[in-house]
């Protein structure tokens, strides 16, 4: 038995090889950027670019041997996570013919389609595997039958993109509940395919690999893997999970009851449940956790470490020159200037992301309102804060949303990710939820989970509830501030009234939605 855990990440934006040992301590890691580029015969399409991807992917592994020294023959096991909802789809023997990345967004005229072969049919798919059109596989498989018959016809398995790195390491086709469930082809209560779904949606039903629960090994590395990446032939493979879902086990989100949010490009709240409902009125995700007894309440809020990003680069080049001067990070001066704004940014807010609605999912036009012509007190400062406030007040109006479903609201959080390294941020999470937050030390959730999960699968650990205990550590803990929590309340009002009066805007096409869901 080895003495490291490699965990394989596919993100939205990048591919990395991560190295833990046995106590959970990160080694290496060694990344590369990825991009998803839209084909422009396609608009909304994000295509996956499957040879060179996984070059990159291979790369990784032998950068991080080479980096960290380790022997490959002491890699214990490898487990393998990703970005949600993207799919792609082989040929009868394992070779990829399509690919599509999480947010592609070309198949509206699928869903029309499937919306007016029955109005209903959403709901009822939704209320056995918690997904709608919006995100969901059905309607991107339907776009292949459409408008790529050749290639459709070819299709003989549909995968994510984490089975597809085990596939690449092992050859080895399979998938696991937590990632296929957002696909909107799984029933949440067996955890398994549900091939009346795409019997009703006019699909195919013999495309579905076999299901490993996450923690299960699939298969070794194969010997041409071994020589492309560096690792030794037969380490065990073992099943990993979505992103979200490993990110949870990495912060010791484990238990019922427990909530988490990830501050990233966007920002999810997760919520676990030991029963497998929905949402009456299908507003609220629902996913398979990546533990076999657990599932998940998910709502997310678009785009806010993304807005972030857009702010820094349009509006904020001194401190971008200062930064590069001193070797500062542009957010640490931002967040500086940002701590003396009072709470509430004197009455202004901002418009983002809505409040999800899973089965009519739209957000209106982006907005910035309610300031004044006074340059004191309204600056670029100021509309950071705002901008750092509407994400904890889109995440107060999930949490509000999930708490309506489950009758149950969180007496505290996890939050990492990106914007957890922010004091800040931390802070005004607290104020506006008023509710303690927690930060854990580690800030590769989704790498350490995919880790942890490898080593359940090989026996080093027993129980991952209690493994997460001694590997997961607290790094700080933010109470909220009374006075400022009573300014958020009024602040959070206003912005749910005003929201819903810029939606309509967008509604009558006077404003443009920052985002809206195929066919919505």
């Amino acid at each position: 038995m080895g003495n490291y855990l490699m965990a394989l990440d596919a993100g939205t934006g990048s591919v990395r090889a991560v190295l833990f040992d046995l106590d959970g301590n990160q080694l290496g890691v060694s990344q590369q950027e990825w991009e998803h580029k839209e084909d422009p015969r396609f608009p909304g399409s994000m295509d996956f670019d499957w040879t060179h991807n996984w070059e990159l992917a291979s790369g990784c592994i032998r950068d991080v041997l080479a980096d960290t020294g380790i022997d490959a023959s002491e890699i214990a096991a490898v487990s393998t996570t990703c970005m949600r909802e993207g799919i792609l789809l082989y040929d009868k023997d394992y070779h990829e013919i399509w690919a599509c990345a999480n947010v592609d967004a070309r198949s509206d005229d699928e869903v029309i389609e499937l919306i007016q072969k029955s109005p209903e049919l959403e709901r009822e798919i939704y209320k056995v595997s918690g997904q709608t059109y919006a995100l969901g596989a059905l309607p991107r498989i339907l776009w292949v039958k459409n408008k790529m018959p050749e290639i459709y016809e070819k299709t003989a398995y549909v995968g994510m993109f984490n089975d597809w790195l085990i596939l690449k390491l092992t050859g080895v086709m399979s998938i696991e509940p937590s990632n296929g469930s957002t696909t909107g082809i799984f029933d949440l209560a067996t955890r398994d395919w549900d091939t009346s779904i795409m019997e009703k949606c006019g699909l195919k039903t013999g495309i579905f690999p076999k299901v490993y629960e996450s923690g299960q090994i699939v298969a070794n590395v194969s010997e041409e893997a071994a020589a492309l990446t560096g690792l030794a032939a037969g380490t065990p493979v073992v099943a990993g999970g979505g992103d979200a879902q490993l990110g949870c086990i990495g912060v010791g989100l484990v238990n019922p009851g427990q909530g988490a949010v990830f501050g990233g490009s966007f920002w999810q709240f997760e919520y676990n449940t030991p029963v497998a409902k929905t949402d009456d009125d299908c507003r609220v995700r629902v996913n398979c956790h990546a533990l076999p007894d657990l599932w998940q309440y998910e709502a997310l809020a678009f785009y806010p470490g993304l807005i972030m990003r857009w702010y820094r680069d349009a509006f904020c080049q001194p401190e971008k020159k200062l930064a590069e001067e001193t070797g500062r990070d542009t957010y640490d001066l931002m967040n500086e200037k940002a701590e003396k704004i009072p709470a509430g940014c004197y009455g202004m807010f901002c418009a983002f992301s809505d409040v999800m609605n899973y089965i009519s999912w739209k957000h209106a036009a982006p907005t910035f309102t309610n300031f004044a012509l006074d340059p004191e007190k309204y600056n670029r400062y100021t509309f950071y804060r705002a901008i750092m406030e509407n994400s904890a007040m889109v995440t107060k109006g999930n949490i509000e949303l999930v708490t309506s479903v489950t009758g149950k609201a969180p007496t505290e959080i996890i939050f990492a990710s990106g914007a957890s390294k922010s004091p800040l941020w931390c802070q005004i999470v607290s104020d506006v939820l008023n509710i303690p937050v927690h930060v854990p030390k580690v800030k590769e959730a989704t790498a350490l989970g995919a880790a942890i999960l490898a080593g359940k699968g090989v026996g080093i650990y027993d129980d991952v509830a209690e493994t997460v205990k001694k590997v997961v550590k607290i790094e700080h803990t933010y109470y909220p501030n009374a006075e400022n929590a009573a300014v958020y309340v009024g602040l959070y009002d206003n912005w749910r009234i005003v929201y819903a009066a810029q939606l309509k805007l967008a509604d009558q096409k006077l404003t443009r939605n920052m985002w809206s869901a195929p066919g919505v």
